[in-house]
Order: C-alpha cells, then structure tokens, then sequence
C-alpha cells in the first residue's frame, strides 16, 4: 500500500499539477493539505473518475485536509479532539483496509507565526491535544500513519539555511521539542529511516530563488506506530514535482507499506 501525504496549496488552483501526480506516483492513498475549499466546492468527481474515494474536512479559504484513497475509507473522523471551540479544519481520519488495517490521519498541523504570539500559543496548545490523541490512537495496537504538514523543522539539517530559521516558529526551541515528545512516545519518522542525509526538503518558498537555489526545509513528514513501522518497505519524496508548472510550493512524501 503505497500513502502519500502532498500539501497541495489550493486544490483547485493546482488541479493540474496533482492531477498529473496522481496519475504518474499511483499511490493508494493521498492525504492533501489545505485544499481551501469548502467541502460542497470540493472538485471530488476529477478524483472519483480516477477510481479514489473522495472524504473531506473543508474550509473556505484557508486550511483544509483531504484523503484520497483506492480503497473504501471506514470510521472516518473530523476534527482534533480536546477543543471543541476549534473551527479551524486540520485533521481527518479514516481506515483503510487492504492486507491488512491502517488507520489514516491527514493533518494540518498550525503554523504558529508571529511567535510568540496568540498563533504561536494555538500552535502548541494544537500540539499538545494532538499528542493525547496521538497516546489514545496507540492503545488500539494497530497501524497508525500520521501523515502531513507538520510546520516544524526537527533539527538544523532539515533547512538549508537554519540560522535563518531561529525565530520562526515552525523551528522555535518549543516547537521542536512537542514534535519531539510526541515521536518520543513511539513513533517512527519513516523518511529519516530511509535517509539521515542533510540536503533533504520538502518546501522551497516561491519568492527569492528558494527553489533554484535549493535553499528549503523539511517541515512534511510520516510518522508511524510500531505496527506500521514492521510493515514499512520505502519511504521517499517527489522532488521534481516543484519543478512542474504552477506547482504547490510543497512536495509530496510517500511511504509503501506491505498492507
């Protein structure tokens, strides 16, 4: 089973180029962030005609997860439990069976800019109610694939230029160690299985040559509980997607999973 999380930036703005993804990588399962799309706006036929079952959690405008799937998708959720005065769409779950089982989730995880600051505190208090989710999710000692835009970069070598990154909020001591504490309880993060090289990004921002130069940072990741881990067979990223036209300034990451 091959899953990809992909932080499309607008899905109808970037139809084409997921599009052309989707049918070139074939994964199973797509998680897509910020569609920006109200769920009745969703283009959900171009998806269907491909054979995807189509489950969303929209917002107008801004944020918005998405999962795509070839399989039926069972037991879908909405929604980060722990506040329910949150409006804000940035996690969906659902499982998916082939082989085997696998729980799903697609999240959005908050940016935090300006930090400090009341976007900052939201970020991590967003955090701290995915970790209790995340603890609840382990007692089913099941697959587990936790996959998304997290906005953090886990360590220097994760931004090409990470002195510029010491008071952003996606690389801010505190944001990096929730993301810590939350791996810590037993997760996987399956592309630094695969490759603990620097040079690895998923981001380039579209202003200043960022992407020409290759100046970018890895802030999308797939994180797995032991279950999943064991049936881990690769893991990787779709670079040359930022090379195509109108592209997200994002770039998907993939794992296959012997399920």
């Amino acid at each position: 089973m091959k899953i990809a999380t992909f932080n499309i930036n607008g899905v109808k703005a970037r139809i084409e180029a997921l599009t052309a993804w989707l049918d070139d990588a074939r994964p199973d399962v797509a998680l897509l962030q910020e569609i920006k799309s109200l769920d009745e706006g969703f283009p959900r036929e171009i998806f269907e005609d491909r054979g995807f079952f189509v489950e969303t959690h929209g917002q107008k405008g801004f944020n918005g997860v998405a999962i795509l799937s070839k399989l039926p998708l069972e037991d879908v959720e909405r929604g980060l439990p722990g506040d329910d005065s949150d409006e804000q769409a940035r996690w969906i779950e659902a499982t998916v069976v082939g082989k085997i089982a696998v729980r799903l989730v697609g999240l959005y995880l908050p940016n935090g800019n300006p930090a400090p600051g009341p976007k900052f505190d939201y970020k991590l208090a967003w955090m701290d109610r995915m970790k209790a989710r995340v603890a609840h999710m382990l007692t089913l000692e099941m697959p587990l694939v936790f996959g998304g835009d997290y906005n953090v970069i886990p360590d220097a070598i994760d931004a090409a230029k990470p002195e510029a990154w010491v008071d952003d909020a996606l690389f801010r001591p505190e944001s990096r160690a929730a993301f810590r504490s939350i791996v810590n309880m037993g997760l996987t993060e399956a592309i630094r299985t695969r490759d603990p090289r620097p040079g690895i990004y998923t981001f380039w921002d579209y202003q200043a040559g960022a992407w020409q130069k290759n100046n970018g940072i890895r802030i999308d990741h797939m994180l797995l509980s032991p279950q999943a881990a064991d049936v881990l067979i690769d893991a990787g990223i779709d670079k040359a997607v930022r090379d195509g036209d109108k592209p997200s300034d994002h770039v998907p990451v993939w794992i296959e999973l012997d399920a």
